[in-house]
């Protein structure tokens, strides 16, 4: 955004001088004819002539910078678009979880599903970081976008169709402490699943990388349309 900032001051400064040149050209035509009548046409028209090369130079340095900032302007919607997709790698501060089933033995009668992580488990998880300001997340290297699906599939997890076992590795990237506190927070989802063993490390970095989106999206029933 600096960039396009820059360039339209440059436009802002452009048109500025173009306006200033065309005001002071008129003017001195003026009051060259009213305060000496005999000038010769030629020198007026001479310093008509140059005045109006200046302007047409400048006019061209104006629809340079024009085209400059459209286009930087542009490239900044794309790249956020592709961020916004999952398109591009992604890497800065942020946590880094490891979940795992619990070791605990299921006591005679109870279900030992209980202590096993589920894909309702893993969903909590992802809600408090979004809800925490993550701009982005992965599990086991699968990066989530909007389309992603979090599911059991037998003993494993599918996430964007890819079956993985735990130990579930969950990275995001944002605010180290909010993120943190969202999962560690007293009654929040760490504390719960404690109580089935289930066990959840999280560990905060200054530097975590995210792998972009490796999948494909398709469109079936939906296309673009022009707001009205």
């Amino acid at each position: 955004m600096r960039r396009i900032f820059y360039g339209g001051w440059s436009i802002t400064v452009v048109c500025a001088i173009i306006g200033f040149m065309l005001a002071v050209q008129f003017r001195s035509v003026r009051d060259s004819q009213s305060a000496v009548p005999n000038q010769r046409l030629e020198e007026l028209s001479g310093r008509l002539i140059q005045v109006e090369e200046e302007r047409d130079e400048l006019a061209k340095q104006l629809e340079i910078l024009q085209r400059e900032s459209k286009a930087a302007a542009s490239n900044e919607i794309v790249s956020e678009l592709q961020i916004q997709a999952g398109a591009t790698a992604l890497q800065g501060e942020g946590i880094i979880l490891r979940m795992d089933d619990s070791t605990r033995v299921a006591k005679s009668g109870e279900n030992p599903n209980l202590y096993l992580i589920h894909d309702d488990d893993i969903l909590r998880v992802i809600n408090e970081l979004k809800a925490a300001g993550a701009e982005a997340v992965s599990i086991n290297g699968q990066r989530l976008i909007a389309t992603s699906e979090i599911r059991c599939a037998g003993p494993t997890l599918s996430v964007n169709n890819v079956r993985s076992a735990p130990p579930y590795e969950i990275r995001a990237i944002g605010d180290r402490k909010s993120l943190e506190n969202s999962i560690t927070m007293r009654g929040g989802v760490a504390e719960t699943l404690k109580v089935w063993g289930i066990q959840l490390e999280v560990s905060s970095a200054a530097d975590v990388y995210i792998p972009p989106f490796k999948g494909t999206v398709k469109r079936v029933y939906s296309h673009v349309v022009d707001e009205k």
